[in-house]
């Protein structure tokens, strides 16, 4: 068994969770200036269609650059591309200018997700990564829960533009962070026979489309989970309405249950980092997801506070476990010398659902109560789950849930 430094684990979380603390405080606070400078909706909304339109157009090529190039590389010069493009936003008197830079900021975070995931998967031997993405669910919620918060703490003391560059700093200093990290590519190697960008693109697609026909079992698990998400994240964007307008709940209601999600999202994950030894890869993920539906499930069925307080608690602790479990089950069964491919690849197709079911989900609301669509999302998630529980007590597929290197 290969001896994990912890020490640089904790090096690789604060960098990560740094910079995903400064993705929530950035996300506040350019949704402030855009308002303020257009007073349109339409204008707030847009912001949060250029993240999926940047993933598909920057996954669809990106995944074979971070195989064959230094992941660690590409992590810092992300990080400081990020923080030199939110520094230069309060300077920027044009919409049109701001969508752009926010472009160019959405195509960084895009190169960096799955080149984190990559490092993640040859720093971290998988005797460790259940414990590792237990903690790192934990830095993720906690990022969730402060990002808002400092947001909202430096609006009040200070600026929007104090946040914003305090945003970029903490960009700057995650970078940091990540340079003393080791260099898990020294032995990378580019290719010796150059073929022209289509090529390369085409071949890398190729390599995908054959693991994914090759691991039938791996692609049927891992789609069904992201499909889950998908359908989680169409319910959640429509949860402001939901609640006050269906459920007949307060402004102040709503945002003391986002509280209560993301709370409970924190102590899920602190309670898998504690006992992630006793709890195997496939509990994480059966009941996890399992339970994360039958939250969702309350939630859409609730009438009254105490029931959404309910639907609320039960998936933000157990969504910590689907989580965990899943990024596990991910890294264990992807080869790390595609990894980026594949991450990169499902993110295009992930990004297309996205936009297409946000579509769909806003102009369902129109024709229908919102109540039937909210319902009707949370019984696939629970369909999907119950199939995904029947997958993972299938016999013969022990090897795919191993703990150990040697399996």
């Amino acid at each position: 068994m290969k001896i994990f430094n912890w020490k640089m684990a904790s090096f690789l979380l604060t960098g990560i969770g740094i910079s995903r603390l400064g993705d929530f405080i950035y996300l506040i606070a350019i949704n402030s200036i855009v308002y303020d400078m257009t007073g349109s909706a339409a204008a707030v909304a847009g912001l949060w269609i250029i993240g999926p339109v940047t993933s598909v157009l920057t996954n669809s090529w990106s995944g074979g650059l971070i195989d064959r190039k230094n992941k660690k590389s590409i992590m810092i010069w992300t990080d400081l591309a990020r923080a030199m493009g939110v520094a230069l936003i309060p300077f920027l008197g044009s919409i049109g200018f701001i969508y752009a830079v926010l472009f160019l900021i959405s195509m960084a975070k895009a190169l960096f997700m799955p080149a984190s995931a990559t490092y993640i998967a040859k720093l971290v031997p998988i005797e460790s990564r259940k414990r590792f993405n237990s903690i790192n669910s934990f830095v993720t919620s906690g990022a969730f829960i402060v990002g808002p918060a400092i947001a909202g703490g430096l609006f009040l003391i200070g600026t929007i533009e104090t946040a914003i560059y305090l945003n970029a700093a903490s960009f700057v200093f995650s970078a940091v962070i990540i340079w003393v990290l080791p260099d898990m590519d020294k032995d990378l190697k580019s290719p010796s026979v150059q073929t022209s960008a289509y090529e390369t693109l085409r071949d890398d697609w190729k390599q995908v489309i054959m693991f994914a026909g090759r691991e039938v079992f791996i692609i049927s698990v891992y789609g069904c989970f992201l499909a889950f998400g998908l359908f989680s994240l169409a319910m959640d964007s429509q949860e402001v309405v939901f609640i006050q307008d269906v459920v007949g709940l307060t402004e102040a209601d709503y945002s003391f249950l986002v509280s209560i999600s993301g709370i409970g999202f924190a102590l899920g994950a602190l309670f898998i980092t504690i006992v992630s030894r006793m709890l195997s890869i496939k509990q994480l993920m059966g009941y996890g997801m399992l339970l994360t539906a039958a939250g969702y499930l309350i939630y859409a069925l609730a009438d009254s506070f105490m029931l959404v307080v309910m639907g609320f608690t039960v998936l933000g602790i157990f969504n910590a476990f689907s989580s965990a479990g899943y990024q596990t089950f991910y890294q264990n069964n992807v080869p790390v010398e595609i990894m980026g491919r594949m991450t990169s690849v499902i993110g295009v197709i992930q990004s297309f659902a996205q936009i297409i079911l946000l579509f769909g989900i806003g102009v369902l609301g129109a024709l229908f109560p919102l109540r039937y669509t909210i319902v009707i999302l949370a019984v696939l998630n629970l369909i999907l789950s119950l199939y995904v529980c029947r997958q993972l007590l299938k016999p013969g597929k022990q090897q795919y849930f191993s703990e150990t290197t040697s399996s």
